[in-house]
């Protein structure tokens, strides 16, 4: 088990009401769980499930007792919470990095998992595989940022720059993002990183992207129904990346790709409704 500390689910509008099925949402890197704010605004979605946001290791407002974890130990503690929230049973949707946690639970805990919804994803580790398909380079792009997070000095006053804010908001929402979208964005995460005890969360949630390791052998034990969503516009993972990894769910019951046109890699964020219809037919589907 996880040397986990404290957890804390920010965003779950009031007690699980069980006549309804239940949605996790898991951020991607370096976000929060203010990633699902259109999500929590939609009253049709609202009215088909509950929604429960829960960050990752590392992230938002979520602490742990010790400095080096990995995305499995994020998976497990998500489970805990679901069950300290009575959560029997859940679908579990994933942003990027929350891509791979949807699987890891769903491979540790079969029974609970009831499907599984991947957006703008990839489910192997940092290949030259991916690369040649069109999807980011993180070994690269990350490195700069790693050796830069990686001191023995105390950094009181240390919060991510504007430049890496930027980075991350050109390749999540996009360049031509709204003014207040960039700035809300910049904002968060430079308060959510500050401090010594920042940079060492931000360095270790980076390392963890970069060194992460690939789940393609494992996806053959996944046994829930799988839906992909991906934008054409996605500049981190490709779809022809999706297309190729979409197959290897062999024992799904039903493993779907679905393209959302002009959707970024912040899907969810960029196509709020397109997200939500799809939400809505597949857990209305398996969710009974």
């Amino acid at each position: 088990m996880p040397n986990t500390k404290t957890v804390r689910v920010p965003q779950t509008p009031g007690p699980i009401d069980k006549s309804k099925p239940t949605l996790i949402m898991v951020n991607s890197f370096t976000t929060s769980s203010e990633l699902y704010r259109d999500q929590y605004a939609n009253n049709k979605l609202t009215s088909a499930m509950n929604l429960v946001a829960i960050e990752l290791l590392g992230h938002g407002q979520t602490r742990t007792g010790t400095e080096n974890w990995t995305y499995w130990d994020t998976a497990i503690m998500n489970l805990q919470v679901m069950e300290d929230l009575g959560i029997e049973k859940a679908f579990v949707l994933g942003t990027s990095q929350g891509g791979w946690i949807t699987v890891r639970m769903a491979l540790l805990a079969p029974s609970k998992i009831q499907g599984i919804i991947p957006l703008g994803t990839s489910l192997d580790f940092e290949s030259e595989r991916t690369r040649e398909l069109g999807c980011w380079s993180a070994i690269e792009l990350l490195a700069p940022n790693i050796k830069a997070w990686t001191t023995n000095d105390n950094t009181t006053n240390f919060k991510p720059d504007e430049d890496y804010c930027n980075f991350l908001i050109d390749i999540g929402f996009g360049k031509n993002c709204a003014k207040e979208v960039r700035d809300h964005w910049v904002k968060t995460i430079q308060e959510n990183y500050q401090g010594d005890e920042g940079r060492r969360r931000i360095r270790m949630a980076a390392i963890n992207l970069r060194d992460r390791d690939g789940l393609h052998n494992r996806l053959w034990d996944v046994k829930c129904p799988v839906l992909w969503l991906h934008g054409t516009k996605d500049v981190v993972y490709s779809i022809a990346n999706a297309q190729e990894e979409i197959k290897l769910f062999a024992n799904s019951p039903d493993a779907r790709l679905v393209t959302v046109q002009g959707g970024q890699h912040f899907l969810s964020f960029s196509h709020p409704n397109e997200v939500a219809e799809n939400l809505i037919e597949f857990v209305g589907k398996y969710g009974k």
